[in-house]
């Protein structure tokens, strides 16, 4: 492989590259024993992949397609891949650690988190219409896009739906690690369908180690909602689903899924994602409880990349957000304070308030400047809303003991100006009912 291994220490944990990370038989990701899980005899571990360095399972797949990819030489400047996550992000940062580009083409239904972290990681994302999980023979979907990308000078795919280093990478190195962490003694492996490598290179090895290993596959009911997965259908399209070489194969539920995602957290303080509950529910009812057995279930990655998915499965976990507090908690008092004054004595009608500005009383327009230009009342003060709100009264009489009228075009502005005025010191201050509209109908005199 051109990622070079060679002489790590992984006793220290202290590496000269993020790659030093990746997993093998002597770096292993954890095996930790399930014990809410009904049995009595039958032990079950859950292999935890997020301990993977780009946390999901496919960082051993995207390691191993570039580092074959290297080995012959191609030229991988730019790489494309039609992924539903997690290949991505581990393609993405392989690619970021080799100085390569990278885009991945991808369904607009991959849980936001996803596509967000893809970005994050300076991917090139094309988003689509298609499966969570990305099929062949949809011309506007993801696979079909990355061939269109991969065919331009400089750019590769290494598709890893087709490319024999997939399954390859489990091959070499998830098969050893149980083999080793069970001390040959694994009696089932269990994981979840989806391109199938997992499952076609792991029982491999571990079937060439122990024929009568069992292995198991799980995959989702049709129009499921858990990523990186798939039906039965679609599995009949996919290259490395090779059922002959599998000795069950369950279908379960997405509320079968993610119910026990929930027992996870809660019962066994693991943050497992969807596939994992899938995973782990098919393992439930195939693995016999018997003494001697060992089941091994991978759980490809944690929870963190799908809340928006347990938002939809789960949304007793999210209660409806509450209305944030008002700015001020007191103006539901101001409110009240502009209600009771619309009842109140100050409140005119247009008659009373024509009589006023024949007696000479100030009348203030606080309407806005366009509004005046089409029809006014030529006598008033104009001085907008806004401005007497900010402790503007210019035009008015400096004594503040001087009635004042205001008009608006309803009634509504001239009630708030009478308020401001009155907070400013003036004593005398009424406001038109029914504002400039009230006056126009009434006939009487504009400008």
């Amino acid at each position: 492989m051109s990622i070079d291994l060679v002489g790590v220490d992984h006793r220290l944990r202290t590496y000269e590259s993020i790659l030093g990370l990746l997993p093998d038989a002597d770096n292993p990701t954890p095996l930790v024993r399930l014990h809410h899980t009904g049995f009595e005899h039958a032990r079950i571990y859950a292999k935890l992949e997020w301990y993977n360095p780009f946390g999901a399972v496919k960082d051993r797949v995207a390691a191993n397609l570039v580092a074959d990819a290297e080995d012959r030489g191609e030229d991988l400047q730019n790489l494309v891949e039609p992924t539903s996550g997690n290949t991505g992000i581990g393609l993405a940062m392989v690619a970021n650690a080799r100085g390569y580009g990278f885009s991945a083409t991808l369904s607009r239904a991959i849980p936001l988190e996803k596509r967000t972290a893809l970005r994050l990681f300076g991917t090139d994302l094309i988003e689509l219409d298609d499966a969570l999980c990305p099929m062949p023979g949809q011309p506007e979907g993801a696979m079909a896009k990355a061939e269109e990308l991969a065919a331009r000078p400089g750019w590769r795919e290494l598709n890893q739906y087709a490319n024999p280093a997939n399954p390859e990478a489990h091959y070499r190195t998830t098969g050893p690690e149980i083999w080793r962490q069970t001390e040959g003694r694994v009696t089932h492996f269990v994981a979840a369908l989806g391109t199938c490598g997992t499952i076609t290179g792991t029982g491999r090895f571990l079937k060439e180690q122990n024929p009568k290993v069992q292995v198991i596959g799980v995959h989702p009911t049709d129009g499921h909602d858990i990523p990186g997965v798939r039906s039965r259908r679609a599995l009949a399209l996919t290259e490395f689903f090779t059922p002959d070489a599998y000795d069950a194969i369950l279908e379960v539920t997405d509320d079968d899924a993610y119910g026990l995602c929930r027992t996870l957290h809660q019962r066994e303080s693991i943050v497992a994602g969807p596939s994992c509950g899938l995973a782990l529910a098919g393992a439930l009812r195939a693995v016999p409880d018997e003494p001697g057995v060992i089941a091994v279930v991978v759980f490809p990655d944690n929870a963190y990349k799908y809340l928006s998915s347990f938002r939809r499965h789960l949304p007793d976990l999210f209660p409806p957000e509450q209305p944030a507090a008002p700015a001020n908690p007191f103006a539901s008092h101001l409110e009240a304070a502009f209600a009771l004054a619309k009842q109140g004595p100050d409140v005119i009608d247009v008659a009373e308030a024509k009589r006023l500005l024949d007696a000479g009383v100030t009348l203030v327009d606080v309407r806005n400047a366009d509004e005046v230009a089409r029809v006014q009342i030529p006598q008033a003060v104009k001085l907008p809303l806004p401005e007497l709100s900010a402790g503007r009264t210019t035009g008015l009489p400096a004594d503040r003991s001087t009635p004042v009228v205001t008009v608006c075009a309803a009634g509504t502005r001239s009630l708030y100006a009478l308020l401001l005025l009155k907070a400013q010191g003036y004593a005398d201050v009424k406001s038109v009912d029914g504002g400039m509209g009230a006056w126009v109908s009434a006939g009487l005199p504009t400008g």
